[in-house]
């Protein structure tokens, strides 16, 4: 069953293929200061809904990952970067990152939630 979200002013829509049953936590400066909570997605697994020229991109240090967000509200809607799950940067298998913050009649407080040091471990 696909699940929908969108940014607060609805600027920004889009849509995953299923509903995340893990979320995570990371407390890297970037996501800290956001208040991000994700769900990761392989890329075909995500829907875009809403042309992408509504979509403002933002990327800071080594450049890996994009950070979109909404440029009329604010809201940070997605993020895209390679996988890390072997602990490198893998870029044939590029990750998908939603937030689950944003997603329609969806509630978080059953799933658990994976802590990661974003802030020593990067």
């Amino acid at each position: 069953m696909s699940v929908k979200g969108s940014c607060h002013c609805g600027a920004i829509q889009f849509e995953v293929e299923t509903a995340p049953t893990e979320l995570t936590d990371c407390n890297c400066s970037f996501c800290s200061r956001r208040g991000n909570l994700v769900a990761y997605y392989q890329p075909s697994s995500f829907k875009l809904l809403t042309a992408r020229d509504r979509v403002s991109t933002y990327q800071w240090g080594d450049y890996m990952g994009t950070h979109h967000h909404c440029s009329i509200c604010g809201c940070g809607a997605f993020s895209q970067f390679p996988d890390f799950s072997s602990g490198e940067a893998d870029y044939d298998h590029p990750r998908v990152a939603i937030n689950v913050r944003l997603l329609e009649n969806f509630d978080l407080a059953p799933l658990p939630v994976v802590h990661l040091n974003g802030r020593d471990d990067w």
